[in-house]
């Protein structure tokens, strides 16, 4: 907690209280159902936590805002930024069970009202989000395919509607063909030697009727 009380220090109570239960719920679940490596599960905050929280430094998103998290995991980045945001609605989808059923525990330990899970692949999930946000779950090219037509018209951040995409290493291939990403590098907000290579890919997509 030390660790994002440095960065966020106007956490409010209760989401001081849902973070520092976080660890709790992560480790009793984690030895029944294995989400997490045993390395990350002692780092928790920093390797995971800490890392999803890195949107909430390029973007605060605004109260009502849809927000779609795509390979979810044992919940990352969704469920910090349930927390970072709680007027905010998360859907997170992910394709294997075993990852979801811990997902869905910790959302009902914390009493989290603003998230709900899907088991499913997201090309067959329908809705329309305003962001779109991912940990490496693919390159770049297959990931957009995934999420076309899933982004939101009316735009209510000065950061256009998109995915925003927590990657790490060197992204010019990857990114080559896509003209309008913005790169945040996440080592401009967090000190932690973790972070000298990870980043945040913003790619603007356009509404599709």
């Amino acid at each position: 907690m030390k660790l994002l009380l440095k960065y966020f220090p106007d956490l409010t109570e209760d989401q001081i209280e849902k973070f520092t239960q976080l660890e709790t719920l992560y480790q009793d679940w984690n030895l029944k159902i294995n989400v997490v490596s045993r390395k990350d599960i002692d780092e928790l905050y920093l390797r995971h936590v800490l890392h999803s929280l890195g949107i909430a430094k390029i973007i605060q998103f605004k109260d009502g805002s849809h927000i779609l998290d795509v390979g979810t995991g044992g919940g990352f980045p969704g469920i910090p930024l349930a927390i970072m945001f709680p007027e905010c609605s998360f859907h997170l989808v992910d394709s294997i069970a075993k990852k979801l059923k811990v997902v869905n525990e910790v959302v009902e330990g914390l009493g989290l009202t603003n998230v709900k899970t899907t088991h499913s692949r997201v090309e067959e999930t329908n809705g329309n989000y305003d962001f779109i946000v991912s940990r490496a779950v693919a390159a770049m090219p297959t990931f957009v395919h995934w999420v076309k037509g899933k982004i939101a018209k009316e735009q209510n951040h000065e950061l256009k509607n998109g995915i925003l995409y927590l990657k790490g290493g060197d992204l010019t291939e990857e990114l080559k063909d896509y003209k309008t990403t913005t790169i945040f590098d996440l080592s401009d907000y967090f000190d932690e030697d973790f972070y000298e290579t990870k980043k945040i890919v913003h790619l603007p997509l356009k509404y599709r009727g």
